[in-house]
């Protein structure tokens, strides 16, 4: 009688797993996949936080599980785009703003039928202006001055001509724009060649960090009558609040934000993003970077503008949390 209930109680279990493969596309509950890909990730510049945090990301996804991650650096969110969509890069971090862009074929991005899904948002990566001179407190107090607003096309160029915009002022006829990394507008900032930069990134960004550290930096405020206005115009931004305690600085800075996104090509087989996922936030204490302790999958999950990958629909789902997907 025994063997028998033991027999049923093991056909019962068997069943079940069964029916549970069938309904998540044999996806398994726990555990990457086996079958795995070599991926190329393009992240941002080298002296930026998306290379160094994409850097210590691929060692552990890599090592974890059967995907392997090549990081490349790059020059920011457009091109990244760009290289996904042309198929030289299969994931990628962009800016929330541009990804917004990319899928309605707004600003430099002709086609609405964009080619990528998301896989995680990441973490809020505030706008920082950056400078070295006490007398700009203010966004107007950038009139007349030589101001490094990021690359161009990047998400901190298009940040910078929101910005602007909101504010009055004409990139053309109101401020010397140098277009530069960030890596880059810190060494000029240094080197006294500009009056500010514009950094988009997580706080606290190495770069800026290096530059506190022999240099009294300031950074300037917005006030919240442009922020609602620029929420109002541009919803993919939020207020954020950054605590003088980050760069040392006299006051805590008022400002906006965007979010870092991961994304793939729609055609980077679910195992593989599923695997990406697993790598990630199954060993968060393993990634060698600051900015992991802010990562979580419940905000991995909110970035409505772009419908998310099988794979991660899929392995959030595991977790108990549902995302739209393509």
């Amino acid at each position: 009688m025994k063997k028998m209930i033991s027999l049923v109680v093991v056909l019962v279990l068997a069943l079940t797993a069964s029916a549970f493969a069938a309904s998540s596309g044999g996806m398994p509950m726990s555990g990457p996949y086996k079958d795995g890909s070599r991926l190329v990730f393009a992240t941002g510049g080298e002296k930026g936080e998306y290379y160094a945090l994409g850097s210590a990301i691929a060692k552990v996804v890599s090592r974890k599980t059967s995907t392997a991650l090549n990081v490349v650096a790059s020059k920011g969110a457009a091109e990244n785009i760009a290289d996904i969509e042309s198929g030289r890069v299969q994931i990628a971090f962009i800016q929330s703003d541009v990804g917004f862009y990319a899928s309605r074929g707004t600003r430099l991005f002709k086609s609405k039928n964009a080619k990528f899904s998301t896989v995680a948002n990441l973490y809020l990566e505030p706008v920082q202006i950056v400078t070295m001179n006490p007398s700009i407190e203010r966004v107007e107090d950038l009139k007349g001055k030589t101001v490094s607003i990021g690359a161009e096309g990047s998400g901190t160029y298009f940040n910078a001509m929101d910005i602007f915009k909101a504010y009055g002022l004409d990139i053309d006829t109101d401020i010397n724009p140098v277009y530069e990394s960030f890596g880059d507008s810190i060494e000029s900032l240094r080197a006294g060649k500009i009056d500010a930069a514009i950094v988009v990134a997580g706080a606290p960004t190495p770069a800026v960090s290096e530059l506190a550290k022999t240099e009294k930096i300031y950074l300037v405020s917005f006030d919240d009558k442009h922020i609602m206005d620029l929420i109002a115009k541009s919803p993919y931004y939020g207020k954020c609040e950054l605590d003088k305690s980050v760069y040392g600085t006299d006051d805590s800075d008022v400002t906006v934000a965007v979010r870092s996104v991961i994304i793939a090509r729609d055609d980077v087989p679910a195992n593989d993003v599923y695997n990406f996922m697993y790598g990630l936030f199954e060993n968060l204490g393993e990634i060698s970077h600051p900015k992991a302790g802010d990562l979580n999958l419940d905000f991995a999950a909110k970035y409505p503008a772009v419908p998310y990958h099988a794979g991660a629909v899929k392995y959030l789902g595991e977790k108990g949390i549902l995302v739209s997907g393509k």
